[in-house]
């Protein structure tokens, strides 16, 4: 009996956000890359350049396809779309939201604070995992047997990495390991997951740096 086939799914998290006014733009359509952020995915793509890559698939906000552009020109492929793999929902979308400084320091907004395992201010982490981890087997069952790469955000690729090890949801986002320009790899065999990498193929940054 032969061994069921290897499939990887890459999970890219886009490039640096051109942002000057530093907020939270989640959904918000027209967030485009910065310089540095197209210059981030030109790296991904070289990376990526002998990689059995035989479709990419982009969350459908700018940013994202922008980032996958590249990559798909590279290996000669066009860029599909998935909802699936979309920036979590979040109502404290296009308002500053640091530490000490905007939206949180308003008291008619800390009642979105008052349940972080949920979380009160967005989508439920639950969800996220469920809709990006069908994400996942949809990019897996278009490249059988290949690599995959599917383009999404920060927050929705750590709830799923957390999810399929079994860790729990909720979590200090300070301590996200999903830099910019990233890759989250998940090897299948068959449809089972044997194996989750991470690497940054475009440098390291903060988890809470503007522009992501």
């Amino acid at each position: 009996m032969s061994e069921p086939e290897q499939t990887i799914v890459h999970l890219l998290r886009h490039g640096e956000v051109f942002n000057p006014d530093k907020i939270l733009y989640g959904r918000i359509p027209g967030f485009r890359l910065s310089d540095n952020g197209r210059h981030q995915a030109e790296i991904v793509a070289k990376v990526l350049t002998d990689a059995d890559i035989v479709a990419v698939v982009a969350s459908p906000l700018q940013r994202a396809q922008e980032t996958a552009g590249p990559i798909a020109a590279a290996h000669g492929l066009t860029i599909g779309s998935d909802d699936g793999l979309i920036e979590a929902d979040n109502k404290f979308e296009g308002k500053k939201v640091a530490v000490g400084d905007g939206a949180l320091r308003s008291p008619r907004n800390w009642p979105l604070l008052r349940d972080p395992f949920t979380p009160s201010w967005g989508e439920p982490y639950l969800q996220i995992a469920h809709r990006m981890l069908a994400a996942v087997h949809r990019a897996r069952a278009l490249g059988t047997g290949h690599e995959v790469l599917c383009v999404s955000h920060q927050l929705p690729i750590w709830t799923l990495r957390r999810f399929v090890t079994g860790q729990r949801l909720w979590h200090d986002p300070r301590k996200r390991q999903c830099a910019l320009a990233s890759l989250t790899s998940l090897v299948f065999s068959g449809e089972e997951l044997t194996q989750v990498r991470y690497t940054e193929p475009a440098g390291s940054s903060a988890p809470t740096q503007t522009g992501a």
